[in-house]
């Protein structure tokens, strides 16, 4: 694997980079992990690559791993929203399959072209939605496909966090809320976006049409930190999308409550071990990861008994696994792709001109 992105100071990269060989099927050897030739150097040597595969930019590396019989398979694009459709044009255009972060890239524009390159590569694309990889997650899905909470009638997902409730301090922080480098959308496109995607992703519904009220709350800010979306569901389910990031004191609350007509289910990606299906005659099963009662797939991404809490980094491996598996020509189903990408990008475009536009109910028809 080669990174891009990832350099000092990075949040992400470790992240990718520990995820992706947890199963020992991937080994990162290779990346442009920085624009500045030096940073890439001492990002190369926390890694502990060789020191001739820490390239100054992307197209040295792609050139330098083409020139070796040990060459990179795929590149992991790590780095900040405006990069990632570059990044992952000079990849295809190199015979490179991509695994990108999300979003997908920095607008909806670019997110079409990105796809017809994929189309005409003809080569693996996936996309790190990490909430997707939790075994519960995965469990939660099929429940609901396989009726255990009927008919699906209101979906609630919410993201709070409170990290950026005051002033945007440090890497991390200020280029979330850059337009030039985070595009259009500022919580809706950092957290908003995995909300979207679980939502869909868990109850098998796409998203049809959407009320938006997006808002910059810390003054002089530029891109929404705080958002309320109201959502109606191919099936006619209703849903509402909360994301924030000026919620003091929250940390990374994910969660989703799914409701039908025979039950509802609940997660919270802060105690992500457990699965909670409430059913019509008033009993509950609480579902607790690592044991007997998970169904294939579950089961398959856990790793460790019960008891022996899982996480975010195993979720990631999970994805890794699946990317792995496609690139062997295997399928992997789960693994988000130019599909949800074009979808997630939709719903941040929509999200935003409508909130700005105070346009109502518009539809989401990507």
């Amino acid at each position: 694997m080669g990174m891009i992105g990832g350099g000092p100071g990075a949040f992400i990269g470790p992240v990718h980079r520990i995820a992706a060989e947890m199963d020992r099927e991937i080994e990162l050897v290779a990346g442009a992990f920085s624009s500045d030739a030096a940073r890439s150097a001492a990002a190369g040597e926390v890694y502990r690559i060789d020191p001739a595969r820490a390239y100054s930019d992307v197209a040295a590396m792609l050139a330098g791993e083409a020139a070796r019989d040990d060459g990179i398979d795929f590149v992991a694009i790590v780095s900040p929203n405006h990069h990632h459709l570059p990044a992952a044009r000079a990849a295809l255009a190199a015979g490179i399959p991509v695994l990108s972060d999300k979003p997908m890239t920095a607008t909806l524009a670019e997110a079409k072209e990105l796809a017809a390159l994929v189309a005409a590569a003809g080569l693996p694309y996936g996309l790190t939605y990490t909430y997707s990889g939790y075994p519960l997650v995965r469990e939660a899905r099929a429940r609901i496909a396989a009726g255990a909470i009927g008919t699906v009638r209101k979906v609630v997902v919410e993201y709070p966090q409170g990290w950026l409730a005051g002033e945007a301090a440090g890497k991390q922080a200020e280029w979330r809320v850059d337009p030039a480098r985070a595009g259009d959308g500022g919580c809706i496109g950092d957290i908003g976006v995995h909300a979207f995607h679980l939502a869909e992703f868990v109850t098998g519904l796409a998203v049809t049409e959407l009320l938006a009220d997006l808002g910059a709350v810390v003054p002089g800010r530029a891109l929404d930190d705080d958002c309320t979306v109201l959502l109606r569901f191919a099936n006619g389910a209703r849903g509402v999308l909360l994301a924030s990031q000026i919620e003091v004191g929250e940390l990374n609350g994910l969660r989703f409550r799914i409701y039908g007509d025979k039950g509802g289910l609940t997660w919270r990606q802060e105690e992500p071990n457990t699965l909670i299906l409430n059913r019509l005659d008033g009993s509950s099963e609480v579902i607790r990861a690592g044991t007997g009662l998970l169904g294939p797939d579950a089961a398959a991404r856990s790793r460790t008994p019960g008891g022996h809490p899982e996480g975010y980094l195993e979720a990631f491996a999970n994805l890794y696994r699946d990317f792995a598996a496609q690139l062997r020509g295997e399928p992997a189903p789960l693994l988000p792709g130019i599909a949800e990408g074009l979808r997630s990008m939709a719903f941040i475009a929509a999200a935003v001109a409508a909130s700005r536009a105070r346009a109502g109910w518009v539809t989401l028809d990507i």
